[in-house]
């Protein structure tokens, strides 16, 4: 794999904040060291709350190191492998003993729980030995066990540790030899997709067909008939497990309605939703499976086109966690899940890496500087796991409906899918700069880096990204380099200006890239103009929640209006059309420099001792990025303001 050295003062922040402060902090928390406040993601949720994760005491006491019952939520598991996840990406990036001695320490207690046929979920082993795979609709085993092939394949793929990896493939093959077509085998798949993906990772590594082909009959035989959650919901009889309750459910909520193929929207729970689509786009991809791969495309449109917030936030309500209809985007009892953004992000690399198109970084940018990077504080140590594009504190207090929105971010969730998840996404987004065909290099994020490619040619990217256009891209090589560099044009760009050699160059797009087929060698210098003009963003009227307001953005930032520099009763702000949008950069308020937006407004009148005697205001308004918000004084926070002319 080419090596990816990331500069660019605005990801290194974050990836230092992972490596310093979220990897040292998440390890704290799941070895119960930490003396935390664990909340609910949810107040209406039926699932009690814990108050510690126990998630490597699990692992002990499943490896005979320890004695004691399982404790905390039965996908718990999944912690400690997407930290470890995130810990090996952060090891490529920068080697640590100390941070590798104690991970290398973690695989060996996996390696010490994983029984001898290569299972491994602490719940079961612990708690339920007799009901191992019998209730896969809910138990969330072969979810855990898909993202520990994940992080086994990253941190042997760091470190060189096998023992990683072993246990990765003794897990797949553990269940190949439980699953699939044939006869004696469950004829199923995972209830919350992301073993699906993590195969065909496998694959990838292994050079083992077999594990993509497991993906891929998984994949196929999910929604058909006889229904397989069905079919075992009927045979349980363990009803009141902690991680059941009886009852099974809606078909649609974990996409088994109908076969793959046959969707024709995105439904059901948002995060198992796009993990499906990472897993069919990866497998269609090793497959040839032209129908899969349609599929996926088919319903990532009906997501980015009908189902997603302007934040690239999915899922719009709390009931499921879950998709609703095309265009139902409420800003204040929305879902919008960090772990679903992170999907999205990993969707949109897979699509990337079959299809290179514009559209697809567009989105993959979206998410990268909005809807993930949300979900964590600046201090890397408290989040969201909903990030909402409307907050009023006194409603998440006391509306029942909206108790899931929070107003500052929690020390850490009884469900904690989303911390780790974020950290190994931001610990990887090194992997997401690039892709590569045979005779074309795509360039799909302007994050300052160098990069060493197999064909001998060095990239260097240098700029101040989001925050200025500006970016200059430098190559070394040996000898010169005869190759194609497609860089993305976002379509947000209105004017966009380039130079080769310091001559001025017209800039022609074919699926939101410019392509540049020349001799590259130490002697080329491109420099690019990005138009980082603010600019208002309308929504679709069929959005109802939106109409008649505007959001503003600058290059791929979405902003906010909060509470703390444009006082209380935001609902009373408007932003007249007319207005000029005014940047500032800001280097005191957070602890990242930023730019900020301001522009006049007006305020509506307030509550009046004598009626009908008040006048409006006409205020400054002050548009933060939203990544930023609820990291000072909770309050009020919205991203749709009124438009008046």
């Amino acid at each position: 794999m080419s090596k990816t050295t990331v500069t660019d003062p605005f990801w290194q922040g974050y990836r230092q904040l992972v490596r310093e402060r979220m990897i040292p902090y998440q390890w704290s928390v799941i070895s119960d060291e930490a003396d935390v406040h664990i909340e609910t993601e949810n107040d209406n949720t039926p699932i009690a709350a814990i108050e510690h994760s126990h998630a490597i005491q699990n692992l002990k006491i499943a490896a005979g190191q320890a004695t004691g019952d399982f404790y905390g939520f039965w996908f718990q598991d999944s912690d400690v492998y997407k930290w470890l996840e995130a810990v090996a990406y952060t090891l490529a990036d920068e080697p640590d003993a100390a941070l590798q001695a104690k991970a290398d320490g973690v695989i060996a207690l996996i390696a010490a729980a994983q029984e001898p046929d290569g299972y491994l979920d602490t719940y079961f082993q612990i708690r339920a030995p007799q009901r191992k795979f019998q209730h896969v609709s809910e138990s969330h085993e072969l979810y855990c066990m898909g993202h520990y092939i994940e992080a086994g394949i990253a941190y042997h793929a760091a470190t060189g540790n096998e023992q990683a990896l072993t246990i990765a493939v003794k897990m797949a093959d553990c269940i190949d030899a439980h699953f699939g077509p044939e006869a004696g085998k469950l004829h199923g798949y995972p209830g919350h997709p992301e073993l699906e993906l993590a195969l065909a990772k496998l694959a990838d590594v292994t050079g083992a067909t077999k594990y993509s082909q497991l993906a891929k009959y998984m994949l196929d035989q999910r929604g058909t008939q006889p229904n397989f959650f069905a079919q075992q919901a009927k045979a349980a009889t363990h009803s009141g497990d902690s991680y059941w309750a009886g009852g099974e459910p809606a078909a649609a909520y974990l996409q088994n309605r109908v076969p793959v193929r046959d969707l024709d929207h995105a439904e059901g729970h948002a995060v198992r939703m796009v993990y499906l689509l990472v897993g069919m786009v990866h497998v269609a991809r090793q497959t040839g499976d032209a129908s899969l791969l349609d599929a996926a495309k088919r319903l990532w449109q009906d997501i980015t086109q009908k189902q997603m917030y302007v934040t690239g936030g999915v899922g719009a309500t709390s009931a499921g966690e879950a998709f609703t209809f095309d265009y139902d985007l409420p800003n204040d009892t929305m879902y919008c899940e960090t772990c679903a953004s992170c999907a999205m992000a990993f969707l949109a690399k897979q699509l990337l890496l079959t299809e290179p198109k514009g559209e697809y970084g567009d989105v993959l940018e979206r998410e990268l500087y909005n809807g993930t990077i949300s979900g964590m504080a600046l201090d890397g140590e408290h989040f969201f796991y909903v990030n909402p594009l409307a907050v009023n504190p006194e409603a998440s207090a006391k509306d029942p409906t909206k108790s899931h929105v929070k107003v500052t971010r929690p020390a850490w969730f009884g469900c904690a899918c989303c911390p780790p998840n974020l950290a190994r996404l931001v610990a990887s987004v090194d992997q997401y700069i690039y892709t590569e065909s045979a005779d074309t290099i795509y360039n799909h994020l302007f994050i300052g880096s160098t990069r060493q490619f197999a064909n001998g040619l060095t990239i260097t990217i240098d700029g101040n990204y989001p925050w200025s256009g500006d970016l200059t891209y430098t190559f070394a090589a040996e000898q010169p380099v005869a190759t194609t560099l497609a860089i993305r044009i976002p379509a947000w760009s209105q004017h966009t200006t380039a130079t080769i050699n310091g001559t001025a160059v017209p800039i022609q797009t074919e699926d939101g890239f410019w392509r540049i087929t020349r001799q590259f060698d130490a002697t080329t210098k491109i420099t690019l103009h990005l138009d980082m003009a603010p600019r208002r963003v309308v929504a679709d009227p069929r959005i109802t929640a939106d109409l008649g307001k505007v959001s503003v953005m600058r290059g791929p930032v979405v902003y906010c209006l909060e509470q703390a520099d444009n006082g209380p009763h935001l609902p009373w702000l408007s932003l007249p059309t007319s207005a000029p949008l005014t940047t500032q950069v800001d280097t005191t308020t957070f602890s990242v420099p930023v730019t900020t937006i301001t522009a006049p407004g007006n305020r509506l009148a307030g509550p009046q001792a004598a009626p009908y005697t008040a006048t409006a205001s006409a205020p400054t308004l002050t548009f933060i990025p939203y990544f930023a918000w609820a990291n000072r004084t909770p309050g009020e926070m919205q991203v749709w303001v009124t438009a008046n002319a």
